[in-house]
């Protein structure tokens, strides 16, 4: 029997008003699938780097969420192709709505992240037209009147589960960051004082000791140790009031504060020794402790009345940030590319550090851009100090805020160790002679 005239193209008519009808077209599925299966990609990626790099146990949580939204991406996208095409399974449409849901929800956290602190144009593009096809996607299935057996159940499991990875999400991105946490301590022990065999020299050997009481790690961006020789002169009178007041406008400056004394005329302290006691790049693990000696050398008949001792180690915790090894690479006076705000001082001298630091997760590490540690090891003839930041490449010349400077602190887990000064009274080993 032949088919009519007509009769073959009014099938194909028919076909496509009934598949427009259930917002089934062909194209709607190919841009559903063109939405997923880049997500699940994404996802996956990144969430196999987090199990198995994060360096916290939340970060390793958060992989295993990613690698499993990254599969229910993917179990849409067949539920999807089965859906439009063949209906061989009663569910497929409600297997591709949870799916498209999932892929929504991970799209959205990434968006928001890639947003908040996120450097990289690339990501955040990629992030939105996801985010924005997912969305489409979901309202896309859900008009195809999708089967769902006991919607109840299947809302109520769907709100579990999402609220359960976003509050970790949340906790590893959000919260888990603006906590500070614990800080080494670092003490100092001046020994008895060795005089020389012609008593022309004493030597005076000096304990620094760091212990981690805590439960995490820190790599060690600097340390600094050094001893200030100073003289001590005494008024035969009381000095007067203005001059007590003179002294008490400079304990602002903790470096440089006068005594407040009735007798005692404050003199500034000189620089008799500086020099580190831990290597930069190091680290202390948790409930950990450090001890090093080091001998502070005088002659004997030295000017000095006192000296006073200070130590202090910078650190960055070990589950915010990872390190390549510190190295060497400037100094303030060999030309070399230091900042301005470095050289502002010119009675300090700037020794120069800089390191590479990876992110403590891999969605931070692949949407933000690289980011340096530099620590300044600064000395002169009144002291010595360490100040360190963490920026992007060719930022260096560039002033924080108080607000900037906090956050990155906070972040990365910055902490200061620090003691001083310890003073230790000379007259009686001058007396020696």
């Amino acid at each position: 029997m032949k088919t009519p005239p007509g009769a073959g193209v009014g099938s194909h008519l028919r076909a496509l008003l009934i598949t427009t009808s259930t917002g089934r077209s062909p194209a709607a599925m190919a841009l559903i699938l063109l939405v997923l299966l880049p997500t699940a990609l994404l996802l996956g990626w990144w969430g196999i780097e987090d199990l198995g790099q994060a360096l916290t146990y939340s970060g390793r949580i958060t992989g295993a969420i990613l690698i499993l939204v990254s599969a229910l991406s993917l179990l849409g996208a067949a539920a999807v192709v089965d859906h439009w095409c063949r209906s061989s399974f009663p569910y497929s449409g409600m297997v591709a709505l949870i799916g498209t849901v999932a892929a929504l929800l991970a799209n959205a956290m990434l968006l928001l992240e890639a947003f908040r602190v996120g450097d990289s144009t690339l990501y955040r593009v990629l992030c939105s037209l996801l985010t924005a096809g997912s969305a489409w996607a979901v309202f896309t299935v859900w008009r195809t009147s999708v089967v769902i057996p006991a919607p109840k159940r299947v809302a109520a499991a769907l709100a579990v589960s999402s609220g359960l990875a976003m509050a970790n999400f949340g906790y590893q991105h959000l919260y888990q960051p603006s906590q500070q946490g614990a800080r080494p301590l670092v003490n100092i022990a001046v020994g008895k004082p060795v005089l020389s065999k012609d008593r022309k020299k004493f030597a005076l050997p000096v304990d620094i000791r760091i212990e981690n009481h805590s439960d995490m790690g820190f790599f060690v961006l600097g340390t600094e140790f050094h001893t200030m020789g100073e003289r001590v002169s005494l008024s035969q009178k009381d000095r007067l009031r203005k001059q007590w007041r003179a002294d008490a406008q400079t304990f602002r400056d903790f470096e440089i504060q006068h005594p407040l004394s009735r007798k005692e005329i404050y003199q500034p302290g000189q620089l008799v020794l500086a020099q580190p006691w831990v290597p930069a790049g190091n680290w202390i693990e948790e409930n950990d402790v450090f001890v090093t000696q080091k001998v502070v050398q005088l002659p004997i008949d030295t000017p000095y009345d006192q000296l006073a001792f200070y130590a202090s180690a910078h650190l960055a915790r070990k589950d915010r940030l990872g390190l390549e090894k510190l190295q060497v690479n400037g100094y303030s006076w060999d030309g070399s590319k230091v900042p301005q705000w470095v050289k502002m001082d010119k009675s300090l001298d700037t020794v120069v550090s800089r390191g590479r630091v990876y992110e403590n997760n891999a969605i931070d590490q692949h949407t933000m851009a690289p980011r340096y540690v530099t620590v300044y090891w600064q000395f002169g003839t009144h002291g010595a100090g360490l100040t360190e930041s963490i920026m992007r490449n060719g930022e260096e010349n560039r002033i924080l805020s108080e607000a900037a400077s906090r956050e990155m602190r906070i972040r990365y887990g910055l902490v200061i160790a620090e003691t001083g000064p310890i003073e230790m009274t000379l007259w009686g080993i001058k007396n020696q002679r």
